[in-house]
């Protein structure tokens, strides 16, 4: 009887008569049941047959179903009130807004919007139904109702006919739509953003809403909490509205509040650049552009270098840099104008153009005939042979070609006689190349002294790693000279952690030994084939053997010297200096100091120190783990992580069982609470470490 009852429309017979129903004695109560019955039929039918319902109690075919019958009942009272006669909405209202809240917006509105959309596109009659529809939602159900009109809407224009004005007459659509969607939810798609965003600049009423949605994203942008504690996810929901905002305000809207956007934007690009993370560093340049292209029409703008690759360190690479090296260019370009140009003619641009042409033609005038000059090389200095030649040239000599030709040398020199090498005050050398400074634009200048800085330290590891870890938590050092060491120190322990492969131990393929055939015979050719197939039929494979050479085996240099690389960087992060404050401003480089112990445990596996590495790092770990930087967090999360991996699992387990089951329930905190989603990810990593830690046990 029920299918019977859906399949001729008599659910909107039923609704229709509800709505003319005047108010009488124990209607509410008859609504009501009505109300869950029509809204939830479903889940009754299920509910009584155990699932096995007919295919038009489905949800995905009741709902659209459903929608059909409201576009019917509205018809209805449009009829109705075209007629003069009363008639009431409120049910369907609540039947719209039960259904929506019951996570059936999908299904319904996916049929009631494209009908509204076309019906009151040139009706004021249809306007006003619609409007009264979404007015009378309870508003425990607004906000389900809301949502799905604003996802659904096929743009702002449809959207403002849909609503009305309804964001500026109930408080809670305007909560919903100006708070909850913007700052407290980040779920949404652009679409959904251009759509709000776009209906509340489409009326004069609603415009002040907007300017105050402006301010109030731009006043979460610019909030360093928010910066430090929200997901990267949020931050880039947020600019997406504040660039929405922006395109859709006024030149005179700009002008009442263009101080105020300069402040925001100030305050803004200052906490998004102190952020470790190069995506929300980018966000940060973008929207300060977007800010300062807008208030500033006609003087300059705020330009930032933003491209998709680049990776930005606002805290470690300043601006003095490019200061010196841009006065550097003037005073070169001078110094060549001072040569070139006459003294006569250097006043005007056309006095020295006539000069050089009047060189030229005199050039032209004589005679000569030119050199041949097709083979001549370019003359390059002679690299030193010996390391203390090196450490002259690169401390006090003024040739620059030579210094270049030292720098490219200095690798190669300390690795190919390590014993005379060794001769050589390491420390000394490390010193130097830790100061070293680039004297000319050289390519690859970084990279070649880096490079030469992981020889030093591999050759003679323990007082070198000794030097840079105690320069690591000194004075007067910039920020780039300690990550520079951090950098150092991974490389070199990862190089003395690898095997080693000797000069004449080489792992190629050998060729096997063969009678050599004249090339370009077809009977040879033939003949080979044809022995080959014969060796191939009769011989009997038992087993294959390896397909290349197991590289041979060799000690773990980083077995002896682990404990020099990792210990000193763990001691005195606590300490702060006068230039330099790891648990201050300096975040930058404790997530960059954090990232280098994980890496340097993960390295220190089957070592001796091993054991006593992972205790010291666990309460290193354990010091740390509620610092505000998510890039922090992430750099312990990693530390555990590599601890779980390298400490022996019955180590772990007898050494440091209180410190195991305390750090369970911490990861299990950062799982369910923590805003960064790769530090919900490594935390989860962790836990399930510690559950196959269990198991193997």
């Amino acid at each position: 009887v029920l299918e019977q009852f859906l399949q001729k429309g008599r659910v909107a017979a039923l609704l229709w008569e509800v709505c003319q129903q005047p108010a009488q004695p124990g209607a509410p109560e008859l609504q009501e049941a009505l109300l869950s019955r029509v809204a939830c039929l479903p889940d009754h039918v299920s509910n009584q047959l155990q699932g096995k319902s007919p295919p038009v109690f489905f949800p995905q075919n009741y709902f659209p179903l459903l929608g059909g019958a409201v576009i019917e009942v509205l018809q209805k009272i449009s009829d109705s009130l075209r007629g003069g006669l009363d008639c009431s909405i409120s049910f369907v209202s609540h039947i719209l807004g039960k259904v929506c809240v019951h996570g059936r917006q999908k299904e319904i509105l996916s049929v009631l919007v494209p009908h509204l959309t076309e019906l009151t596109q040139s009706d004021c009659i249809w306007q006003r139904i619609c409007w009264r529809l979404v007015e009378c939602v309870p508003e425990r159900w607004m906000e389900a109702v809301l949502l799905g009109f604003v996802q659904r809407a096929p743009g702002a224009d449809v959207l403002s006919r849909l609503l009305g004005n309804l964001v500026v007459k109930n408080k809670k659509a305007q909560f919903v739509l100006t708070q909850k969607v913007l700052l407290l939810q980040y779920g949404h798609k652009t679409a959904v953003l251009q759509n709000l965003l776009g209906y509340l600049s489409l009326d004069p009423l609603r415009r002040s809403l907007l300017i105050q949605v402006l301010q109030e994203l731009l006043e979460t942008w610019g909030s360093s909490s928010a910066v430090k504690h929200s997901p990267a996810e949020q931050q880039q929901y947020i600019s997406k509205a504040i660039l929405i905002c922006l395109s859709h305000l006024k030149e005179s809207e700009i002008e009442s509040c263009r101080q105020e956007l300069l402040t925001s934007m100030m305050e803004g690009v200052k906490c998004h650049l102190d952020s470790n993370l190069p995506c929300v560093r980018r966000l940060g340049m973008i929207v300060a552009e977007s800010i300062s292209l807008k208030i500033n029409t006609e003087g300059p703008v705020l330009k930032f270098q933003v491209r998709g690759s680049m990776k930005f360190m606002s805290a470690v690479q300043g601006l003095e840099e490019r200061k010196v090296l841009k006065h550097m260019i003037q005073d070169v370009i001078a110094k060549l104008l001072s040569r070139v140009i006459p003294r006569t003619s250097r006043g005007t641009l056309s006095g020295w153009a006539s000069a050089v042409l009047a060189d030229a033609r005199a050039v032209v005038d004589d005679d000569l005939i030119p050199y041949d000059m097709s083979e001549d090389k370019e003359l390059t200095a002679k690299a030193p042979l010996y390391l203390r030649d090196c450490i002259e040239v690169l401390t006090g000599c003024e040739d620059v070609d030579k210094w270049e030709a030292t720098v490219k040398a200095l690798e190669g020199l300390i690795r190919r006689n390590p014993a005379a090498a060794r001769e050589v005050k390491h420390v000394e050398l490390a010193k130097i190349l830790l100061h070293l400074e680039e004297k000319t634009c050289m390519e690859g200048f970084a990279a070649l002294r880096q490079r030469a800085q992981v020889a030093v330290l591999t050759t003679d590891p323990i007082p070198v790693a000794q030097y840079l870890t105690s320069q690591f938590y000194s004075l007067n050092y910039s920020l780039r000279q300690r990550v520079d060491i951090l950098d150092v120190l991974v490389l070199a322990a990862q190089e003395l952690s690898c095997p080693k492969s000797h000069g004449n131990t080489k792992h190629s393929v050998a060729p096997k030994p063969g009678i050599q055939l004249l090339p370009g015979s077809d009977s040879s050719k033939d003949w080979r084939r044809i022995v080959d197939e014969r060796i191939k039929s009769k011989t009997r494979r038992i087993a294959t053997g390896q397909a290349q050479v197991e590289p041979a085996a060799s000690p773990n240099e980083f077995n002896s010297v682990a404990g020099h690389f990792f210990f000193p960087l763990i001691q005195h992060f606590d300490r702060p200096l006068t230039t330099f404050d790891l648990l201050g401003e300096d975040h930058f480089v404790l997530g960059r100091l954090v990232h280098t112990l994980a890496i340097l445990m993960y390295l220190a596996v089957n070592t001796v120190a091993v054991t006593a590495m992972g205790k010291a790092l666990l309460e290193f770990v354990w010091t740390l783990r509620f610092h505000t930087d998510c890039y922090v967090r992430q750099g312990l999360l990693s530390c555990v992580s590599s601890l779980l991996l390298s400490v022996p699992a019955e180590r772990l387990l007898e050494d440091m069982t209180e410190e195991l089951l305390e750090a369970q329930s911490w990861l299990g905190d950062v799982v369910e609470k923590d805003p960064d989603g790769d530090c919900r990810r490594l935390a989860l990593q962790n836990l399930l470490l510690l559950e196959n830690l269990k198991k193997k046990l």
